[in-house]
């Protein structure tokens, strides 16, 4: 799965890596983004362009006749995502990016779960492929609402998880925005990245309580930023 990641890099360039406008309003550096925030994406726009958006992480889908109020759907495997009846239609329709520089594994060990901080040697950001819905209830409230695809993890990843978030490269944002595209035409996009695509470091517990999302959380195993013995971290 993919339960939290991070957006640091600065609006000016998430703009000219996307070929998005700036956003007009503020924009803040996230550094442990959990299910059930909301977080930018990139859509099609009307004009046939690209427009920055703000979507809830935790997907609902639009038959549903209330808003779930249990466990979000924020990841959709890709191996399935063409059937599942939660995914299908958005898969079809409305297909995403999410901008990213970084994202959390957990890898099992003695004592709880270990975090670590996957990213690009560069740091530089990359896309996340994302799914999106839009909702409406019954007493008039809206919700546009997203979900990110994953996959089989790649030898790096291995020996951490057993599932990582589908990266896109640049050369498949259009045919992932292209609602024209048929599904069965993107199947080969959800292949793990290269086993040398991202680094690896084991970071401080903190990222294991979504309260906190601030640069310690970048912090290595180790650190003093790491929650005090005791305390609870859920992932969610």
């Amino acid at each position: 799965m993919c339960g939290r990641y991070t957006l640091t890099s600065p609006a000016q360039q998430i703009a000219e890596v996307f070929g998005v406008l700036v956003p007009a309003v503020s924009w803040v550096s996230r550094y442990n983004i959990a299910p059930g925030t909301d977080i930018p994406v990139v859509r099609a726009s009307a004009e046939g362009g690209r427009q920055l958006d703000s979507l809830h992480w935790g997907l609902v889908p639009s038959w549903m006749a209330e808003r779930p109020t249990r466990r979000p759907m924020i990841n959709a495997r890709s191996e399935t995502v063409a059937e599942k009846p939660s995914f299908r239609s958005a898969f079809r329709k409305r297909r995403c990016l999410v901008p990213a520089d970084g994202f959390y594994e957990w890898q099992k060990a003695p004592g709880g779960k270990k975090p670590y901080l996957m990213r690009r040697p560069d740091q530089a950001p990359f896309a996340l492929a994302g799914l999106w819905e839009h909702w409406e209830g019954n007493g008039g409230e809206t919700l546009e609402s997203c979900a990110l695809l994953t996959t089989t993890p790649n030898g790096q990843m291995e020996g951490i998880h057993d599932r990582m978030p589908v990266v896109l490269a640049p050369q498949a944002w259009a045919s992932w925005l292209d609602t024209e595209i048929e599904p069965d035409q993107l199947s080969h996009l959800f292949a793990p990245v290269a086993d040398d695509y991202f680094s690896a470091m084991a970071v401080t517990t903190r990222v294991n309580s979504p309260r906190y999302d601030d640069p310690l959380c970048l912090e290595p195993a180790g650190s003093r930023a790491a929650l005090p013995p005791g305390t609870q971290g859920g992932l969610f």
